[in-house]
């Protein structure tokens, strides 16, 4: 009985030790110095894009972008691929050129292998979309994080719009 006991301790520390290493910790970072100015920013779309999720991994909210940035999606933008799944994707949705969007809040995930910093934003006109929050990771420019800086959406997506 007492090696039963040993073993299931033994397990359920193993266990625990394997929760912990694969866990992600999420932190909203909205107030710290090179975020401040983020919230709020208005962007216009510049291009079409997909609403996505990858199989391979789950996220808080749906990503955006288009194959130029995610190799997985089909090359051209149509609604006839949503609701498909594709081997890497399932396409949930369709942004077209000028659809506006804000970031919500600048968020942070650090695993024990990555530390990645993402936008939420918001669609202009979210009450009537299927998703009220979208994930902007796959169209940032993620080159100013390595200097301590905030990451910026690509220009080749879309534009700021209103205060600098």
């Amino acid at each position: 009985m007492k090696w039963l006991l040993a073993a299931l301790a033994a397990a359920l520390i193993a266990g625990y030790v394997l929760w912990q290493r694969n866990s992600v910790k999420t932190s909203y970072v909205n107030g710290l110095p090179p975020y401040t100015n983020l919230p709020g920013r208005d962007f216009i779309l510049e291009r079409d894009c997909y609403i996505f999720k990858f199989k391979s991994r789950d996220s808080d909210w749906p990503y955006f972008a288009s194959h130029a940035t995610v190799p997985e999606l089909p090359a051209e933008v149509t609604q006839v691929n949503v609701g498909k799944d594709f081997p890497d994707a399932r396409i949930l949705g369709v942004l077209s050129i000028g659809d506006h969007f804000r970031i919500a809040s600048v968020r942070r995930d650090q695993s024990r292998t990555e530390t990645r910093i993402s936008f939420e934003v918001a669609l202009s006109n979210e009450s009537t979309r299927p998703y009220p929050r979208l994930d902007a990771y796959w169209i940032m420019d993620h080159s100013p994080e390595k200097d301590g800086n905030a990451p910026w959406i690509l220009t080749s997506y879309a534009v700021a719009i209103g205060k600098e």
